[in-house]
């Protein structure tokens, strides 16, 4: 298992994929490359934090989340592949070597101006939060060499939403999303997330059971871990989790797959991709001079009507195994099958907290028993993702599926964890992650 990286620009002398004979061919290939399975081992995180340039400041720790934080500019992407150096990502620096930080984690850097660490897979949660911990001091010291200030939240509440990326992908995301509603721009400049991911099991037997357990759990932990209320330039009204708010609003179509109406995770999600929408269309960089290139896609097409020919006169080509890929990254479900299991509906912790459910999701899926409790303690939930994100632990049932959640993770934990008790203290009492508490 690898974490997810960066969405791969497509130039002119980028390698030919094989061709998509048919829409089976193309549900056979996604079956394989989406779920592929193995011993449930490793476990990988991505971390995001907001970015805030403030002159004269210096190298300094991260900020904790709050308006004030959020006095300032955002970095330029000159600015971050400069503070980087070596280990900028290509989406800012083309000729960047794209090095790996000490503990394996490569930086990646988000619409918005987020910076991103994506972990590499271990077996050992404390062996990967003792790797994430490095690199984020690692990276908060080179930023901090260029005034640039990290803030540990899931949601901006100050700065209007702005992208400073403006990669063909991205003004194709604004585009699509502008035309549907806000919430697409929020979820690219305004939101900050804590990513888990995890294997798919060694059989079809247990990647359905993880793959239950999973969705399952999803309102508890979005309740147990809610912590951005506000968040600027979102429609009125009050949500425990703003950042999940812009998720569940921001295009049903390829955010909110129809889960539980699958009988089989694997040809559900298969079918699934194939019918959701196009976001956009690669298109290789003019060779001379010119205006941008247009990643845009035709409006309400899907990819089986790219497949099928149903775009030949607006596309010019049929798509292949590249763009299918690529068509994967522009999918949103709360958990994403990429080869492992992406859980994506976490909110960034303040301080460390993040280290927190990673704890969480390694116990509750440690054995096949802990997955089973798991499902089981947050069943009485399971369907209830909007509320968890309005309400969080305010709702009564929601909190008593979080504290059930976390109980089961403190019994199936293989060693002792004082945060983990903490965290199950703090959802008892009802009251949302603090800095320096979980």
């Amino acid at each position: 298992m690898a974490v997810t990286l960066e969405h791969p620009e497509w130039t002119s002398d980028s390698p030919p994929h094989p061709a998509l004979t048919s829409r089976a061919a193309a549900e056979a290939f996604l079956g394989g490359v989406c779920f592929k399975l193995g011993p449930p081992e490793l476990i990988g995180a991505e971390l995001e934090w907001f970015t805030v340039y403030r002159p004269g400041t210096g190298e300094s720790p991260t900020d904790p989340p709050g308006h004030a934080s959020f006095a300032g500019r955002r970095p330029t992407s000159t600015l971050l592949a400069l503070a980087l150096g070596p280990h900028a990502p290509r989406s800012i620096a083309p000729d960047s070597p794209a090095e790996p930080l000490s503990g394996g984690s490569r930086v990646t850097v988000e619409p918005g101006g987020q910076i991103e660490l994506s972990s590499i897979a271990v077996t050992d949660p404390a062996d990967l939060c003792a790797r994430l911990s490095a690199d984020y001091r690692r990276l908060r010291e080179l930023l901090g060499t260029r005034s640039i200030r990290m803030v540990a939240a899931a949601a901006d509440p100050a700065r209007a939403p702005r992208c400073q990326l403006r990669l063909p992908r991205y003004r194709a995301m604004e585009g699509y999303f502008g035309r549907i509603g806000p919430f697409g721009r929020l979820m690219m400049a305004n939101t900050a997330a804590a990513q888990i991911s995890v294997d798919i099991g060694a059989d079809r037997d247990e990647l359905t059971a993880r793959w239950t357990a999973l969705h399952a759990l999803g309102p508890a932990l979005i309740a147990a871990f809610a912590c951005s209320p506000v968040l600027r330039g979102a429609p009125a009204g009050d949500w425990a989790s703003q950042r999940m708010r812009t998720w569940l609003h921001l295009d049903p179509a390829r955010a909110c797959p129809p889960v539980a109406d699958w009988s089989d995770p694997v040809t559900g999600y298969s079918r699934w991709a194939l019918d959701a929408p196009l976001l956009c269309v690669r298109r290789p960089e003019p060779t001379r001079p010119g205006p941008a290139v247009s990643w845009q896609a035709p409006p309400g097409a899907t990819f089986n009507d790219w497949l099928s020919g149903g775009l030949d006169t607006e596309i010019g080509r049929r798509p292949d195994i590249g763009d299918l890929r690529y068509h994967l990254t522009t999918l949103f479900p709360p958990v994403r099958p990429a080869g492992y299991f992406e859980i994506r509906y976490l909110d960034a912790q303040p301080g460390e907290g993040w280290q927190v459910p990673i704890a969480v999701v390694h116990a509750l899926l440690s054995t096949p028993a802990a997955v089973a409790d798991a499902t089981a303690a947050a069943a009485s939930t399971a369907d209830r993702w909007l509320d968890a994100a309005r309400h969080g632990l305010a709702d009564r049932h929601l909190r008593a599926a979080a504290v059930a959640t976390l109980e089961a993770a403190v019994a199936h934990s293989p060693a002792p964890s004082p945060e983990l008790h903490a965290a199950l203290r703090r959802c008892t009492a009802g009251e949302p992650p603090q800095d320096g508490t979980s």
